[in-house]
């Protein structure tokens, strides 16, 4: 059985979900839902830092999340940073 298709809201290249990071807001903040079972809606993300850039500069997290105001994506750089160091 194959991953499904998703679509990083950073460079809005297609990719299987498991080459994506999944983003939630959880308690006002924007988290990576490592497990992928955080309720709520969630972005995906390629685990590159400039996808990460691209996203904030197209203010794409509260459109693909529906949530009113800029997200505060600090937690996500420090553990998009820990997570390509694993690699």
């Amino acid at each position: 059985m194959t991953a499904p298709v998703r679509t990083c809201v950073g460079c809005r290249r297609r990719a299987l979900s498991d080459e994506l990071v999944r983003l939630v807001v959880a308690h006002g903040e924007l988290v990576v839902d490592v497990r992928r079972r955080l309720p709520g809606r969630g972005a995906w993300l390629h685990r590159d830092p400039e996808c990460l850039a691209k996203a904030e500069r197209k203010r794409a997290f509260p459109r693909a999340l529906r949530v009113a105001g800029p997200v505060d994506v600090s937690a996500v750089r420090n553990t998009l940073a820990e997570l390509v160091t694993e690699e």
